[in-house]
C-alpha cells in the first residue's frame, strides 16, 4: 500500500495574546514551534511548513528540516495564514493539507496522519478529529468545543455548548454523564485539499461561526461537508498561556525520564 502524501502547514503567530513569543518559548531547551515541527515530520509529511508572522520563528527552525513561509501580519486566523502559505508553498489544488496548530508539541504522529487519511478516504472538502469526552466538567466547559456527527461521520454542528443535551438524564442530575461515550470533544486539526483552503479563507465570516466564535462553522453554514473520525492517540492538551507550559515542561521532562 502506497503511503499517502499530504503536506503539514503550521501557523506561527509570534505575538500570542495570552502568551507573547509563544512559538519560541522554550520545551524541554528548544521551541515550541520546533516540537510542532518535529510531529508533524514524524508523521510522514512529505513537506513540513511554518507559516510564520516573525524572521525570529525562522531563524529558529534553520536546519530542522522544515521549510518557513514569512506571511503578513496582519491575518485574522491561522487558516488565512496558511492560505498565503498556500500560495507562497506554490500548492496544486488538489494538495492534501494538514492545519496543524502551532502549539500542540505532543500532537500525535497517528493522528496527524489520521486527519490526512480522513479527508482522502470520504471526498469531503475538510476532515478533523475527536475524541470521546469522559469528564462531565468537560461537557459544561465552553473552552471545550464540542461536536455531533450525524451516521455518515460528517459533522453535524460545533458547539461550545453541551450538545446533544439529555433532557431527562440532565433534569434529574447534571454531576456525571448519563452514558459515557456519547460526546465527543473536538480536536483542533484539520485536513483538506489546497484549493478549498483558499476558498474557505475567502469566504466571510459566517453567522454561527461569528456567535460561537469556531470558524469550522463556517464551512458547514456555507453547506460543506467536514468528515470527522476518531483520533487513533489522545492529543494531550496545548500550550496557550504560562500555566499550560509550565505543564508541558512537567509532561515533557517526565517523558523524557520515564
Amino acid at each position: 500500500m502506497t503511503a499517502l502524501d499530504f503536506v503539514v502547514a503550521i501557523p506561527a503567530r509570534f505575538d500570542a495574546s495570552r502568551l507573547p513569543g509563544k512559538p519560541l518559548r522554550l520545551l524541554g531547551g528548544d521551541p515550541l514551534v520546533l516540537h510542532v515541527a518535529r510531529r508533524a515530520l514524524a508523521a510522514g509529511a512529505s513537506e513540513v511548513w511554518v507559516a510564520a508572522d516573525d524572521e525570529r520563528i525562522a531563524q529558529a527552525l534553520a536546519g530542522s528540516g522544515v521549510r518557513v513561509a514569512l506571511t503578513a501580519k496582519s491575518h485574522a486566523s491561522g487558516t488565512d495564514r496558511l492560505a498565503e502559505c498556500a500560495d507562497i508553498a506554490g500548492w496544486t489544488d488538489d494538495r492534501i493539507v494538514v492545519n496543524l496548530q502551532g502549539d500542540e508539541p505532543f500532537a500525535p504522529a497517528a493522528g496527524i496522519d489520521a486527519a490526512a487519511a480522513t479527508l482522502a478516504d470520504s471526498g469531503a472538502p475538510m476532515s478533523t478529529l475527536a475524541a470521546a469526552i469522559t469528564d462531565v466538567a468537560d461537557l459544561f466547559d465552553p473552552n471545550v468545543v464540542k461536536l455531533v456527527r450525524g451516521d455518515d461521520g460528517h459533522a453535524l454542528y460545533f458547539s461550545r455548548a453541551p450538545v446533544p443535551w439529555p433532557r431527562d438524564a440532565f433534569s434529574r442530575d447534571r454531576s456525571c454523564l448519563p452514558e459515557p461515550g456519547q460526546w465527543l470533544r473536538h480536536i483542533g486539526i484539520y485536513g483538506y485539499r489546497a484549493g478549498f483552503l483558499r476558498r474557505f479563507a475567502a469566504m466571510p465570516p459566517g453567522r454561527l461561526e461569528q456567535v460561537e466564535s469556531l470558524e469550522q462553522l463556517r464551512a458547514l453554514e456555507a453547506g460543506h461537508r467536514i468528515a470527522v473520525a476518531l483520533t487513533p492517540e489522545p492529543f494531550p492538551p496545548g500550550v496557550d498561556t504560562p500555566e499550560d507550559l509550565a505543564r508541558a515542561e512537567r509532561h515533557f521532562q517526565a517523558a523524557r525520564h520515564g
